[in-house]
């Protein structure tokens, strides 16, 4: 992904919870944002890293970056789609 300058409108942690928990805070999170505001999700390494960015872009929204913390956590910003 290219290297972007990125405005967040709102910041979670998940790296607390466990899958389908951590797509469930997501998308809670997500859909409280208006259409094009972007969502940052502090997450584990491993399944929810597999599964939240899948899962959010089923739902219509777009994963702009994911970035690895080098500590088996990553950012990951999405941007809220239409509805």
């Amino acid at each position: 992904m290219a290297d972007i300058n990125i405005e967040v409108t709102d910041t979670i942690d998940i790296t607390d919870v466990t899958c389908p928990i951590t797509f469930v805070k997501s998308k809670v999170a997500i859909e409280e944002l208006e259409e094009g505001e972007v969502l940052q999700i502090h997450l584990n390494s491993g399944e929810p890293l597999e599964n939240v960015p899948r899962s959010l872009a089923e739902e219509g929204h777009e994963v702009l970056k994911k970035v690895d913390n080098g500590d088996g956590t990553w950012e990951l910003y999405v941007k809220r789609g239409a509805d």
